[in-house]
């Protein structure tokens, strides 16, 4: 009984912070986005079958997208961009399973935000300011990507 009612607590923290940490960034902008750590979690879902995991990212992705003003389904794209043509070559660094989680947060955003500096030319506008918080959001998420 005291196993399933933690279950269901984790399980709504999870969702609670997926749905309303998005929303904090949009306030306080000095907030990491964690655009390659909710990648990885969509691959890690993927990858081992967890569909609560696929689901969250997916949320998460959406919201962040949606409240920060930033094209719809681009974090998705460029995840699923990596997936396809970037990961089948990581193969040879399987042995460091951090390793390979920190290529994949780095080449995610690296995914993400040159596909998003190609959206602002083409429509000659700036979605986000590239500046010192882009690499700090990017330390923040590679630290996340190995704590997991």
């Amino acid at each position: 009984m005291f196993d399933k009612v933690i279950g269901v607590s984790v399980l709504i923290f999870w969702l609670l912070t997926v749905i309303f940490y998005p929303m904090l960034v949009s306030m306080y902008v000095t907030l990491p986005l964690f655009v390659g750590f909710a990648g990885l979690m969509f691959i890690i879902g993927i990858d081992e079958d967890r569909y609560l995991y696929i689901l969250f990212s997916l949320i998460y992705m959406f919201n962040m997208e949606l409240n920060l003003s930033l094209p719809l389904l681009l974090m998705t794209i460029s995840t699923i961009i990596f997936y396809i043509f970037i990961k089948p070559k990581l193969q040879f660094i399987k042995i460091c399973k951090r390793c390979v989680y920190i290529v994949t947060v780095l080449s995610i955003n690296l995914i993400y935000f040159l596909l998003l500096s190609g959206y602002d030319f083409i429509n000659s506008q700036s979605s986000i300011n590239y500046d010192s918080l882009i690499i700090y959001s990017l330390i923040y998420d590679v630290i996340a990507a190995v704590l997991i």
